[in-house]
């Protein structure tokens, strides 16, 4: 052995003044001869092994842990660290090892393997050590030196990997989460949060395992090595974090609490590890903003936000999921990153929003009123763009009469009062739309956009009525309706009679509908007793039966 006032498995250093004096007398002239036959005068070293990287060397003052196996010169063992299963662990250039060996390890690497032999003046002299070490012996050794630190040292940390996009570092006190591979400083693996299949997570502030390591894994005064990846990071302090990745230029209007909201988006981890989408489901989310309806976090960081605007949205985990998580794809103590892309928003108490984009230079004395017959063109489309219907993608113009439920009531309400030729916007929210379940081609809770013009409108009829006089009736209806006045009136008379007042201008049909239809139906209205014809008594005018019915109430 080779160590100075070592335990009794060592080899300890004489310490009699007279001796080293006589060792220092009898040096030139003992030891193992140098090629040229002369005695050693200074350890030899072979560098037998040298790493590639070699990031410190030894220096006088470190301390250093290294295996060795110790022969003399016939090849014979005296010693070994291997047998011991134990490093040595000591300081060198200080006085505790044999000069030989403080100098043999002078500038070694960490994983360096070298062979040094050490003249009997730098070992143990003419005296050597009872019952190991004989007077005048060269010790050879083969050492491997496995790891070495100083008291001054910080810590030293290299960037493998830095990503291009690093809004934030890590501070004190801040909570992480992070993979690591533990080795010692020669290589040896220790741990590694991949086995366990979960990151490491703790406070920021904690340190190695000092003097005594740490169970058998770690040993005493060990320098250890992490190569680790940093999953996220958050300090309990923080709020949600915004940023506007895409704002749209006409933006009149931002969602407030109390909205309900559409939106797609992709939940990440920091490390951009995927957890959820709602493009894979080829749906949007859809909820009440600012009730309470989702995680803190997002309810904060989609008041705000603009239809058409994408954002992103960093949830610390307090504001998130907290400690546990949930499911197995959000880990507890998880910050979750959104990329949200909002489709809509809308108030329940929202009206139709009508934006005039033209009307005619020329005066509008007649707008469009329910009960009129309207016709007009329109292009509807969700308000991201998606383009749902178009009355241009048919041969004619829609057509309705205005009040009679035959249209959505949001695109009847935008509708009235508009001029023949005027162009309008509309944006129908979906309580006066397709509502929470939506129609064939349209999403549930969607906001509409409308863009309409009106081709022509005219007057419509009273409720109940499919026929007026612009005039009076003629006082001789049913006469003048009998036409080969045999006091009876058949269909082919009624509908002759009904046709030319019509084309005579005394009167008109209701719009929109099918004239012969229309007709028919009078006739079936007229014909009380269904026999196919109408007698002078079973013709009356609507006025006159409305006129009955009020006093049959009275």
């Amino acid at each position: 052995m080779f160590l100075v006032g070592a335990p009794s498995h060592t080899l300890p250093r004489l310490h009699i003044l007279p001796l080293l004096l006589l060792l220092q007398t009898l040096e030139r002239g003992l030891g193992r001869a140098s090629p040229s036959g002369a005695p050693l005068e200074d350890v030899v070293i072979e560098r037998y092994h040298i790493p590639r990287a070699c990031p410190r060397e030894v220096q006088m003052g470190d301390f250093v842990r290294y295996h060795y196996n110790g022969t003399f010169e016939d090849g014979k063992k005296f010693d070994s660290s291997y047998d011991r299963s134990t490093l040595v662990a000591i300081i060198v250039g200080v006085g505790r090892l044999i000069t030989g060996m403080d100098r043999g390890l002078m500038g070694m690497c960490v994983n360096e393997r070298r062979r040094l032999i050490i003249p009997p003046h730098l070992g143990y002299g003419s005296i050597g050590l009872a019952g190991l070490i004989p007077p005048d012996a060269t010790l050879y050794f083969d050492v491997v030196l496995l790891d070495v630190w100083n008291k001054e040292d910080t810590v030293q940390s290299t960037i493998l990997l830095r990503p291009p996009y690093c809004p934030r570092m890590v501070r004190n006190s801040d909570f992480v989460r992070y993979h690591y591979n533990g080795t010692l400083l020669d290589g040896t693996a220790f741990d590694s949060s991949y086995s366990r299949g979960g990151t490491y997570d703790t406070y920021i502030g904690s340190v190695a395992y000092g003097e005594k390591g740490y169970g058998t894994v770690i040993p005493p005064q060990a320098s250890l090595v992490f190569y680790v990846l940093l999953i996220d990071v958050h300090n309990p302090k923080d709020t949600v974090q915004l940023e506007t990745l895409e704002l749209p230029q006409d933006c009149v209007r931002r969602a407030v609490a109390g909205d309900f909201m559409r939106y797609h988006y992709n939940g990440s981890l920091m490390d951009g590890t995927l957890f959820d989408s709602s493009y894979s489901r080829n749906h949007t989310y859809n909820t009440y903003v600012g009730q309470g309806y989702i995680i803190p976090g997002m309810d904060q960081g989609l008041q705000g936000a603009c239809i058409g605007e994408r954002r992103r949205i960093t949830v610390p985990p307090h504001l998130a999921y907290g400690e546990n998580g949930t499911g197995d794809k959000i880990p507890g103590s998880a910050v979750l990153i959104f990329d949200v892309h909002v489709i809509d928003f809308h108030n329940p108490a929202d009206p139709v929003e009508i934006k005039t984009l033209f009307r005619p230079p020329e005066s509008c004395n007649e707008t469009a009123k329910i009960g009129d017959f309207i016709r007009y063109h329109y292009n509807c489309s969700l308000l991201d763009g998606t383009r749902l219907f178009s009355s241009h993608d048919y041969e004619a113009p829609q057509e309705i009469t205005l009040g009679a439920n035959k249209v959505i009531e949001g695109l009847d309400r935008g509708l009235q009062g508009m001029c023949v030729g005027e162009r309008r916007q509309l944006i129908v929210p979906p309580h006066l739309a397709h509502g929470e379940n939506g129609a064939r081609g349209v999403p549930g809770s969607a906001v509409l956009l409308f863009e309409v013009e009106l081709i022509s409108r005219e007057d419509g009829l009273p409720a109940g009525y499919l026929f007026v006089w612009y005039q009076d009736p003629p006082a001789s209806l049913f006469e003048d309706m009998d036409l080969n006045k045999d006091g009876e009136v058949p269909p082919e008379e009624f509908s002759s009679f009904i046709k030319a007042q019509v084309n005579e201008g005394k009167g008109r049909l209701m719009p929109g509908q099918d004239p012969d239809k229309t007709i028919s139906d009078m006739f079936q209205n007229q014909d009380r007793n269904q026999d196919g014809k109408i007698t002078a008594e079973e013709l009356k005018l609507k006025s006159d039966e409305d006129q009955e019915r009020i006093h049959e109430e009275l």
